[in-house]
């Protein structure tokens, strides 16, 4: 996972100091970090993102991360760019192991080398390097995919856009001009 300086949302957590208990922690992004978000995310504005999130030790040397985050977002609509709020509700569930660690490595599961990866099974764990995992870069990154990509108000269509017919689909056959051709 990295942590870069240009990331708007931030909170780091130790993973040494998370033993066999839970720990739990809640974030929330402040009107400077809101902002920033807006501008990553190309919206109107982002006027709440907070979350709540469990942490405890996963196998031997990973860490299991699961909460739930929320937020409140205004989005212009493609139709009129009108501004369209939108709330976020998002369960969160990641397991990270350290950069190292033989659980990072996917396991292979034929002899001729090929994944065999089950599409509604757990993902594949998360790699952090160093001793931190950026829970503000979990949730910023749970809310970025929870946009809706074509925000549109309820009430607005297009109503310029005419949908063509079959029959203006319709391209020339490539053998329409040998149909006339005859043989001698």
């Amino acid at each position: 996972m990295k942590n870069d300086d240009d990331i708007p949302f931030s909170y780091a957590v130790k993973v040494g100091r998370i033993s066999a208990n839970p720990v739990e922690v809640t974030i929330s992004a402040d009107a400077e970090e809101r902002a920033g978000l807006a501008k990553l995310w190309s919206v109107l504005e982002v006027k709440a993102l907070s979350a709540t999130f469990t942490l405890q030790r996963w196998k031997r040397d990973g860490v299991r991360l699961k909460g739930q985050v929320t937020a409140d977002v205004v989005q212009a609509c493609v139709v009129t760019l009108d501004p369209v709020p939108a709330h976020i509700d998002e369960a969160v569930e990641i397991v990270f192991v350290p950069e190292g660690s033989k659980l990072a490595r996917p396991a292979i599961s034929t002899e001729s080398g090929e994944m065999l990866l089950d599409p509604e099974g757990p993902d594949a764990p998360e790699i952090f390097t160093g001793d931190t995992i950026d829970a503000g870069v979990v949730a910023a990154e749970h809310v970025a995919l929870a946009l809706d990509p074509y925000p549109r108000r309820a009430d607005v269509a297009f109503s310029g856009h005419i949908e063509s017919t079959d029959e203006d689909d319709k391209k020339p056959s490539p053998f329409a001009v040998l149909k006339d051709w005859k043989k001698d």
